[in-house]
């Protein structure tokens, strides 16, 4: 029989601090309900749409997508968590207004979680780590608390020069008014002011439906972008290469490349093949609106997929 002072020992090891998981991490009930909510209301937006098939809230949904979708590729990812480009006051107002659209947190949240993301990518430390599994990398993370390392390490990089710009100052302190009035109230109030639509069907198919999808096609890029597709760049990193995703999030999912050269303002070697935030980019460079695009040099892209890639060429 063990003496006592043994046994004491014994049974106070289970105190012993153990290694949280992404199970372990406590579950944000708020953001469950309303994610939950947003898909329910977006299932009947999602009817509306393929079975009605309204052709005026189609054009003007993808429209209004393709204007959230830069608030997030060319603003928030591009511009601000980057710097691979600079942009006129009047650019970075109109960015910020489509971030609103987006949703997806004000650009300084956003872009604060992304460089922390690249910085310790797919680790304890990555606020979306992918080796959590794909819905944890997808959406998962914003329905737990975050990992103790993301707290802990996210602050030793430095985000000051976001919250240096005054736009960026402006969309954060009214983010909550901006966003529910350009990514809800706007489309659900224009289509039946300019052709008589139903005000019904445009919250549910643009105003709901619409965000729903663009949230999924952003999340791609932290799972499918990392689990799937070739490493033409660096193989002994997660970022892959992956058709659908850049085909989906307007040029994201060159994703291998970009987090070899994050500084590129293309996030791929191919300019404008499918890229829409690049042709957006170049397009406003043109307007003299964009400057000082930075880009990877031809002969430093082809020397590191020699001494890195896994000897494939591109994603198709």
């Amino acid at each position: 029989m063990m003496p006592p002072h043994q046994i004491s020992a014994c049974v106070m090891m289970p105190t012993t601090k153990l290694k949280m998981t992404s199970n372990s991490l406590p579950v944000v009930w708020r953001n469950v309900i309303i994610f939950g909510v947003l898909h329910v209301i977006a299932m009947f937006g999602a009817q509306i749409a393929f079975f009605q098939i309204p052709v005026g809230l189609w054009l003007f949904g993808l429209f209004y997508g393709l204007l959230s979708g830069l608030g997030v590729t060319a603003g928030a990812h591009r511009l601000w968590s980057h710097r691979t480009y600079k942009a006129k006051w009047s650019l970075r107002l109109f960015l910020a207004l489509c971030n609103c659209i987006a949703g997806q947190n004000d650009i300084y949240e956003w872009s604060r979680d992304h460089r922390v993301h690249h910085k310790f990518s797919e680790t304890d430390a990555d606020p979306h780590n992918v080796n959590r599994g794909f819905f944890f990398a997808h959406m998962g993370w914003l329905l737990r608390k975050k990992h103790q390392d993301v707290i802990k390490k996210g602050k030793t990089v430095d985000c000051s020069d976001i919250l240096r710009d005054p736009v960026v100052q402006f969309q954060r302190r009214y983010y909550v008014p901006l966003v529910v009035t350009f990514s809800f109230v706007v489309p659900t109030v224009i289509p039946p002011l300019c052709w008589g639509e139903t005000y019904y069907r445009s919250f549910l198919m643009v105003a709901i439906f619409r965000y729903v999808v663009s949230l999924h096609f952003t999340w791609l890029v932290n799972s499918a972008a990392h689990l799937w597709g070739n490493r033409p760049y660096d193989k002994y990193i997660g970022p892959r290469e992956n058709f659908f995703v850049s085909w989906n999030a307007l040029g994201e999912g060159f994703h291998n490349y970009h987090h070899t050269f994050p500084w590129d303002y293309s996030t791929s070697e191919f300019g404008w093949t499918l890229n829409i935030t690049t042709v957006f980019i170049d397009v406003m460079a043109w307007l003299g609106l964009a400057y000082d695009r930075r880009r990877a040099q031809e002969g430093q892209i082809k020397k590191r997929k020699e001494q890195t890639g896994d000897s494939t060429t591109t994603i198709f």
